[in-house]
This record gives structure tokens, C-alpha cells and sequence, in this order.
């Protein structure tokens, strides 16, 4: 039970610090989850990180689910789901009773807009930390570069792009077993 609990609010401190969505949190999982507590590698945080954003639902949670299933099975994903989500819910049920008070007041819009800028910083530093880990050949670059371009300059689905990717890296790998 402890370590279900323990697992709870490691998440729980995630969900608690962080706004912004799943991206904003990527620093915080790599800090607390890869850097401090090792429950991940910095490639699973990558993997887990991509197959979130493939699967229906919040990154956040889904990114959640399977660390704490790889940490302690079923009960450790439920855990980290319900600890992820808790402080965010607890957190809408307080602004949903006193959002049209506070909807009028511009410091709020201003804060809000600070804080939109300090997750696109946050983000980009998770960018940085990924292709450290990610980018380890030319063929990762190529695959890189390929997903960059299309998903700027497309509307195509990200996760064709993800499965893509992923497909091209396994058919790379395969290639190069069987050349040596």
C-alpha cells in the first residue's frame, strides 16, 4: 500500500505544479522521474512520451498510467492516473465557482498570459533534453527532420507521424542487422 501511495503523490506533485497540459509537465517527469527517482531511462520517458501522445486521452495521464504500471503494474498505473488527475480536479472545481468574479479582473488575463510564456520555455528545454537522447545517428536526424517538416507545414495526424516514425526506425535497425 505504501508504495501505491508513494506513487499517488509523486504524481500528485506533478499534476499540482504544473500548467499547461502534458507538455508543461515533460520537465517535471524528466526531473523527477528519470533524474531523481529513476523510476525511468531517459529513453522510456521518450517512448512512454510518444505512445501518450498516440493513444486516446490527456498525455498527462496516459504518460501517468504507464510509468506507474511499469513501476508497480495495474494498481501502480491506476495510482499514478488518480494522483496525476486529482490536483487538476480539485484545482477546476475551485476556479468553476468563482470564474465569472474573477473573468473581468485584467491582472488575471495578464498572469495567465506570463504563464503561457514560461510554458513555451519549459518546453522548449524538454525539446533540448530529447534530442540529447533521441537523436543518436543521421538516421535519427532523417527521421527527425521528416516528422518536423510534415507535421509543420501538413495537417497530417500525429500519430500517423508517430507510427511512421516508428515503422522507419525499425525497418533502419533491420537493415543494418542484415548488412553486417
Amino acid at each position: 500500500m505504501r508504495q501505491f501511495i508513494k506513487v499517488f503523490l509523486a504524481f500528485a506533485r506533478v499534476g499540482a505544479f504544473t500548467f499547461g497540459g502534458g507538455y508543461s509537465m515533460l520537465p517535471i517527469f524528466q526531473r523527477d522521474l528519470v533524474e531523481k527517482k529513476g523510476w525511468l531511462t531517459a529513453e522510456e520517458m521518450a517512448d512512454f512520451y510518444s505512445v501518450s501522445q498516440c493513444l486516446p486521452g490527456i498525455i498527462a495521464v496516459n504518460t501517468s498510467i504507464l510509468t506507474g504500471h511499469k513501476r508497480y503494474g495495474g494498481a501502480g498505473g491506476v495510482a499514478a492516473a488518480l494522483g496525476i488527475a486529482f490536483p487538476s480536479i480539485a484545482i477546476i472545481l475551485v476556479i468553476a465557482a468563482f470564474i465569472t468574479r474573477f473573468s473581468e479582473i485584467p491582472i488575471f488575463g495578464h498572469a495567465f498570459a506570463g504563464i503561457r510564456v514560461s510554458v513555451c520555455v519549459l518546453i522548449a528545454n524538454s525539446v533540448i533534453k530529447l534530442w540529447k537522447s533521441a537523436i543518436v545517428d543521421k538516421a535519427s536526424l532523417l527521421i527527425y527532420a521528416t516528422v518536423f517538416g510534415v507535421s509543420v507545414f501538413t495537417s497530417f495526424p500525429v500519430a500517423v507521424l508517430v507510427i511512421a516514425a516508428g515503422v522507419a526506425g525499425v525497418v533502419i535497425k533491420a537493415k543494418r542487422r542484415h548488412s553486417k
